[in-house]
């Protein structure tokens, strides 16, 4: 698995038109999936830096109701969840919200939220994702 892409290495895909549609469902989905095929997590700065919007929290915490809505719909078409690949730049981990969502519950996880168990469960979760993209 790559590094998480950050703010700092700029737009993944420069020639999209940037845009300031956070809840954007589509173009979010697209950039999680171009993420997985590369085989790389993606950090929320720069979710929001190809989303055309400067980190701060409510902007955060809009993109991950967006999140929320991207794993449902591919979860109702069997494909496995985006957002464990939104990641903090200071540990490469989902915030606080992907937790108490209750996907790591689901899937049988009880640990931290934070250290090396939780790295490895959610890198071992980020491999799901990247093996089933690169198929597609």
């Amino acid at each position: 698995m790559g590094k998480a892409r950050t703010a700092m290495d700029g737009p993944a895909h420069p020639a999209s038109p940037v845009d300031s549609a956070i809840g954007n469902v589509a173009r979010v989905r697209a950039i999680l999936i171009a993420s997985a095929r590369a085989g790389e997590a993606i950090s929320y700065s720069h979710l929001l830096a190809e989303l055309g919007h400067r980190f701060t929290r409510p902007k955060m915490r809009a993109v991950c109701k967006t999140l929320d809505a991207v794993d449902a719909a591919g979860a109702e078409v069997g494909e496995p969840e985006l957002a464990v690949l939104v990641v903090r730049e200071s540990d490469g981990l989902p915030g606080q919200g992907w937790w108490v969502g209750g996907v790591a519950i689901r899937r049988g996880y009880e640990g931290p939220w934070i250290g090396a168990e939780a790295l490895r469960f959610v890198r071992g979760l980020q491999e799901e994702a990247f093996d089933w993209w690169r198929a597609k």
